[in-house]
């Protein structure tokens, strides 16, 4: 087995095509093709269920991506390691990020490529609860999160900042002008909210359900300024993280602090691989952030924050 097929195998199981995943890693398709067949023979099972318009994963596909996935960022880590003594940063540096965290990942990029022009840089945007995953998984190096709960096994958070959670409505709202509001109050509303897998969606669906208050989403959305923009349409009200309600598009509505049993802060925090140092490249964009968070994994991962979050 090399390291070259379990390559190709990712990017097909990844892309669910082989033409796409060929293109992506710049090779031939019949090569590809050669090589995912020449594993799958080696293994003694299929590991792609193909037809005509698709591209699945069979069980055997399926437990083999986590592990491949994992060979493949330890093979990445080893390399760089090596560079790393030789007083280099090579390689690459996969990030992932939720939309509007209270952090610049923009101006952290920019920054990092400016002085390791050497490392290719790539960024995915997606939910908090998709991207824990894909640390947990060695798709990503690190990622920006906002996570209500324990993060999953293999991933451990370093909080960086806490933000408290406000309702965003229409400034002719009933509830406009009160200097605060209950989150038992709120569960007759129309409500505009983020998918599932955003980390303020699921800390607001934590709150309702300890407070013992039902509510209904109307609206579902998968970024901030259409949440905004639905709002301010009249079409529904958001509980959202403060500084969402700081934002330019914001500055005609109204936010009440919300507050009552069940309510918790919104934390952002970075994501990374429990019981393992982040790579050489990885260590370098973290030492950019003030102040920059300690990368010691500590004898018991994650324990602080996941009391935190109780």
């Amino acid at each position: 087995m090399e390291l070259r097929q379990l390559e190709y195998f990712v990017a097909v199981a990844e892309e669910r095509h082989f033409t796409k995943a060929a293109r992506r890693l710049l090779v031939s398709q019949s090569g590809l093709s050669a090589a995912v067949r020449a594993l799958e023979r080696e293994l003694g099972s299929p590991l792609f269920v193909r037809t005509t318009r698709s591209v699945e994963l069979t069980g055997a596909g399926r437990a083999l991506l986590g592990e491949a996935t994992r060979t493949l960022a330890g093979a990445r880590a080893a390399k760089e390691a090596v560079a790393a003594v030789q007083g280099l940063l090579r390689g690459s540096l996969a990030v992932g990020t939720e939309q509007c965290v209270t952090v610049d990942v923009g101006a952290l990029l920019a920054r990092f490529r400016a002085r390791h022009g050497g490392v290719e840089v790539r960024l995915r945007q997606a939910g908090s609860a998709v991207l824990a995953q894909d640390v947990a998984d060695g798709r990503l190096d690190l990622a920006f999160v906002s996570l209500p709960g324990p993060p999953p096994d293999g991933v451990r958070l370093l909080p960086l900042t806490a933000e408290p959670m406000v309702l965003l409505c229409d400034p002719g709202h009933p509830l406009a002008g009160a200097a605060r509001v209950e989150w038992a109050a709120l569960a007759g509303e129309t409500f505009v909210d983020w998918h599932q897998d955003w980390g303020a969606r699921q800390l607001t669906d934590r709150a309702f359900a300890a407070c013992g208050a039902a509510r209904r989403v109307a609206l579902e959305v998968y970024d901030v300024h259409t949440l905004i923009d639905l709002v301010r349409h009249g079409l529904g009200v958001a509980v959202v993280p403060r500084p969402i309600s700081r934002k330019e598009q914001a500055a005609t509505l109204a936010a009440v602090p919300v507050t009552g049993p069940g309510g918790a802060a919104w934390e952002v925090s970075v994501a990374l691989p429990r019981g393992a140092r982040p790579s050489p490249a990885a260590r370098e964009l973290l030492s950019y952030l003030e102040p920059a968070p300690s990368t010691d994994p500590g004898p018991v991962p994650g324990q602080a924050t996941e009391e935190g979050n109780r």
